[in-house]
């Protein structure tokens, strides 16, 4: 049985694949017109992305863990 949270997972997931597809869309473009095109498809599918996500995140499906800020200075030293 599928429950309401593994629907959100899958809309998650294949709302991820769909911004993985725009964003190469985008750099693969051939003209500025079909950039543009992909480019507004891909920020309507981030923001559809984000929503899925923020609703999970209140529902307790989707946990985020706070990075430990000594990883975080020393990832932005490694690329400084």
């Amino acid at each position: 049985m599928t429950d309401d949270r593994n629907i959100m997972e899958n809309l998650l997931l294949a709302q991820k694949g769909v911004c993985d597809l725009f964003m190469h869309g985008t750099i693969e473009s051939s003209t500025a017109e079909v950039r543009n095109t992909f480019e507004d498809s891909l920020h309507t599918a981030l923001s559809i992305q984000d929503q899925i996500h923020t609703k999970m995140e209140e529902r307790g499906w989707y946990t985020s863990e706070q990075a430990d800020s000594s990883k975080v200075s020393s990832v932005k030293m490694k690329f400084a």
